[in-house]
């Protein structure tokens, strides 16, 4: 599982012009599932992003979770973090889950985390999005979980 991580200030994302997920102070997610991927891998994806501490504690030191701060999540699925960029111009995505499995692993994703914490709001997968963030920080964390 590849995932783009961003604290954020808020963030929501639309489809079609109906924003269908929204979140304030919390983390966005971007999710891209491979092919090895299994819902042992997703349980333990989520419990990592809800305990990695990259909120500020009263030093101001990046030492609180999300749990930890009751923020948001707002998980969207992403197939292009998977892009193969060395060979020609053209990015492959041979990488990337095929739909159907990206699918049921980003929905399972979703139903772990909405089982472990509140609030989770989500993209649409395989929709055209337009996500609209305010980054906190910056912070952005690239995260490969295998």
């Amino acid at each position: 599982m590849i995932a783009l991580l961003q604290r954020v200030a808020r963030a929501h994302v639309e489809v079609g012009g109906v924003r269908v997920g929204r979140i304030d102070r919390g983390l966005l997610v971007f999710v891209c599932a491979e092919p090895h991927d299994d819902d042992a891998l997703c349980d333990r994806f989520v419990d990592k992003i809800l305990k990695l501490r990259v909120f500020g504690d009263d030093a101001g030191k990046m030492n609180r979770s999300l749990i930890d701060v009751g923020g948001g999540l707002l998980v969207v699925s992403q197939f292009t973090l998977a892009a193969e960029v060395a060979g020609g111009n053209r990015p492959s995505f041979s990488g990337a889950a095929s739909a159907q499995l990206g699918r049921r692993l980003y929905e399972r994703v979703l139903a772990a985390a909405r089982a472990r914490h509140s609030p989770v709001e989500a993209g649409v997968f395989g929709a055209d999005m337009q996500v609209t963030l305010v980054n906190d920080g910056p912070v952005t964390i690239p995260m490969v979980w295998r």
